[in-house]
């Protein structure tokens, strides 16, 4: 049984739910003590003592290190969450008495990072310079972890590819078009008209699981009566797919407009004359549930709105290159 409220305060230490941490990380009380310059008695000793306030035991012990059992993880999630938001604090105590400054960390998917973040963060370091930026780009899904351990304030994606969709808060942001790619060497990198049973010959770059831009994919193909070409590779890095369409002639990609844009201005890859039929989900600003931001994170969230607003009528005046059928667009929340 859990121990009262009372008797947890008053036992645990800011300096253990660290240890807890570093543990987790490590896999290994002796590289664990050596994070955190202690000695191995000293930090198996430490950890008896958390595992006694709590009344359980945290982990669990092996031949080949320690992991956290169900228990433990669930501990080690909330002792993040209380480091990040006392490194809120820190931050805002220290802009106070500068009068400036804090800390903010953001995450985007790809299509966000091209289309608003990039020009989101410009004018947050234009209205307040002295300020520090974290930036991950990733999958929705690891967005969504790194804010659910703490990791990050906020994030630009998509809360559909979890199932613990009720732990976030979701700002619609815009509407994502997409593109097909191929590298400027590729044999329909200057045809006029390409089909989609042309490019089931081709191997594919493709997104991993149950991924937006993977499921699209599978429809389309689905919806022409086509099989999804086989032996794909499989990866979430935009630079891996930027990097192999502009070295290998004979792979296709489906990527974010946004994407597309950047590669056709660096001649890393052309845009091929094929409409995508199906539609792409909007993505959005996503922060964990009831979560007070800080004002740095607040203050981006406003540029994020700001950025996302000149964005739309921009990608709208785009001419498709296959008068597809037009999309009514979600305007960006107001400020």
């Amino acid at each position: 049984m859990i121990p009262s409220l009372s008797s947890i305060s008053a036992r645990l230490r800011f300096r253990q739910l660290s240890l807890l941490v570093a543990l987790e990380e490590c896999g290994s009380v002796n590289r664990a003590a050596e994070r955190l310059n202690m000695t191995q008695p000293g930090l198996t000793k430490a950890l008896r003592e958390v595992e006694s306030t709590f009344g359980s035991e945290l982990f669990v012990r092996t031949k080949q290190g320690v992991y956290p059992n169900e228990l433990g993880q669930c501990l080690i999630r909330h002792a993040r969450l209380m480091d990040a938001d006392l490194g809120h604090l820190r931050e805002q105590m220290n802009g106070v008495l500068r009068g400036s400054g804090g800390r903010v960390a953001v995450g985007a998917i790809t299509g966000a990072l091209h289309s608003v973040l990039i020009d989101a963060l410009a004018e947050l370091r234009r209205l307040q310079p002295a300020l520090s930026i974290e930036i991950r780009e990733s999958t929705s899904l690891e967005l969504l972890n790194a804010i659910d351990d703490g990791r990050l304030d906020l994030a630009i994606g998509r809360t559909t590819v979890t199932s613990k969709v009720e732990q976030f808060d979701y700002e619609p942001l815009m509407d994502e078009s997409v593109s097909v790619a191929v590298g400027p060497r590729h044999a329909l990198a200057k045809a006029r008209r390409v089909t989609l049973a042309q490019l089931a010959k081709y191997q594919w770059i493709i997104y991993p699981g149950n991924m937006p831009l993977r499921k699209l994919l599978e429809r389309e193909f689905r919806e022409a009566g086509l099989d999804l070409p086989p032996y794909p590779i499989e990866t979430s890095s935009s630079l891996v797919t930027m990097l192999m369409l502009k070295e290998d002639p004979r792979l296709v990609a489906l990527v974010s407009s946004a994407t597309m844009d950047f590669c056709e201005e660096h001649q890393i890859a052309s845009r091929l004359p094929l409409e995508i039929r199906s539609r792409h989900e909007p993505f959005g600003i996503v922060t964990r549930r009831g979560a007070r931001l800080s004002p740095a994170a607040e203050m981006l969230v406003q540029c994020l709105r700001s950025a996302a607003g000149k964005a739309q009528p921009a990608a709208q005046e785009i001419t498709p290159v296959a008068a597809p059928t037009p999309r009514r667009r979600r305007p960006a929340a107001p400020p």
